[in-house]
């Protein structure tokens, strides 16, 4: 059953979103970030910015593959967009924290939550690409 074209066009959307906001994420962290935090933040940010990008790409992958069912490509799209938000959301948050002025360290267990939804995206959909296969 091929996703309806209402959700296949929201995945399309949000991944071209999440794409453009990474260039801009990473524009920022690589000319303005660098004056406010130090270089250690930077890397960190660096990594939320390059694993939303990731998943940004994947999530456009996903919007166009047909051989997937609508569940399937469901599934792995939330997995990667609740994995985003909170894997590199938690990051972005965590390095600003000292710019803004609030200590947000409380929230640094929420980053591993969510590369554990990346992590489970990734097999959720290796085993659709495996029955695809079939």
């Amino acid at each position: 059953m091929e996703l309806n074209k209402g959700m296949r066009k929201a995945i399309l959307i949000t991944g071209a979103m999440a794409g453009l906001l990474a260039v801009l994420l990473g524009a920022f962290g690589a000319h303005g970030l660098k004056q406010l935090v130090a270089a250690e933040a930077v890397a960190s940010f660096e990594t939320g910015v390059r694993y939303q990008m990731y998943h940004a790409i994947m999530c456009i992958v996903i919007g166009g593959l047909s051989f997937l069912t609508e569940k399937q490509q469901r599934q792995i799209f939330y997995l990667f967009l609740i994995g985003t938000i909170l894997f590199s959301g938690s990051i972005y948050l965590l390095v600003l924290d000292e710019v803004m002025g609030v200590s947000l360290s409380g929230i640094a267990f929420v980053t591993p939550m969510g590369g554990l939804f990346l992590i489970v995206g990734w097999v959720r959909m290796l085993v659709a690409f495996m029955r695809a296969a079939k």
